[in-house]
């Protein structure tokens, strides 16, 4: 078997390896420290048009989504901070096991 025939296998594999049926359930955490989103806390990051998004920070992943009026739907632009900046303990009720060490 020639090198390259190894390698694509190999690739192909790994591939094949992620495929799998993904659950519906949204709002659960998956990681080594599994808990609903509910429980963790959220902060705000601002972009540079200066509209406000919802963050998490769990330690291994992360979670962000536009924060929006709940009437109208649109984006809400609060001057909480200045752009790119945020505010809050977004980082709060991450894992313990991979910390932030900043």
């Amino acid at each position: 078997m020639t090198r390259f025939t190894l390698v694509a296998l190999t690739c192909g594999a790994l591939t094949l390896s992620a495929c799998g049926e993904l659950s519906s359930e949204k709002g659960v955490d998956r990681g080594p420290d599994s808990k609903d989103l509910l429980d963790l806390q959220a902060g705000i990051w601002v972009d540079p048009n200066g509209c406000d998004h919802w963050i998490i920070d769990d330690g291994i992943e992360g979670y962000l989504s536009a924060r929006l009026d709940r009437r109208t739907g649109k984006p809400v632009c609060s001057g909480i901070a200045a752009p790119t900046q945020t505010v809050g303990d977004f980082k709060g009720g991450g894992t313990q096991i991979i910390g932030d060490p900043f």
